[in-house]
């Protein structure tokens, strides 16, 4: 099938405009667990201009899962990444605190490998329930087949 090579990347351009307007309120950087228990109303400032809050059980809850020194490692909100027709995701993992964190909360081993932490659907809904303020989503145009 010559044809569906250009029609592929046609796609793919087109998916890439439309994701970065899905993607359009993720935050410019993020913020280190303990700075943002510090804070009187924790938040970070998004590429849209809005503004993304955290609740503060959520803060707690994760620094009484990690030391103080691992409270400066761990980065927020943490990134999943969700991408086309996949049955699993990927908890985007700059460290070993998101690896720690989301196998305590799963209650499972996780491994970052390649800088994702991977998690099927339902592992995922666990997390979101209980990090809502402290995960967000980011969505890929890469489709997998």
């Amino acid at each position: 099938m010559p044809d569906a090579l250009p029609y592929e990347r046609m796609l793919q351009e087109c998916l890439r405009g439309e994701f970065r307007l899905v993607n359009a309120g993720l935050p410019r950087n993020q913020k280190t667990l303990s700075s943002l228990l510090h804070e009187e109303y924790p938040q970070i400032a998004c590429s849209d201009g809005s503004t993304h809050l955290f609740k503060r059980r959520e803060l707690e809850y994760l620094a009484s899962m990690v030391n103080v020194t691992e409270q400066e490692a761990l980065l927020l909100p943490m990134v999943i990444e969700l991408r086309g027709n996949q049955a699993e995701v990927a908890v985007i993992c700059q460290g070993e605190m998101e690896e720690k964190v989301i196998s305590k909360i799963l209650d499972m081993p996780v491994t970052c490998e390649q800088g994702r932490i991977r998690i099927y659907k339902p592992q995922l809904a666990l997390l979101r329930k209980i990090l809502r303020t402290t995960t967000q989503y980011a969505f890929s145009p890469k489709v997998v087949a």
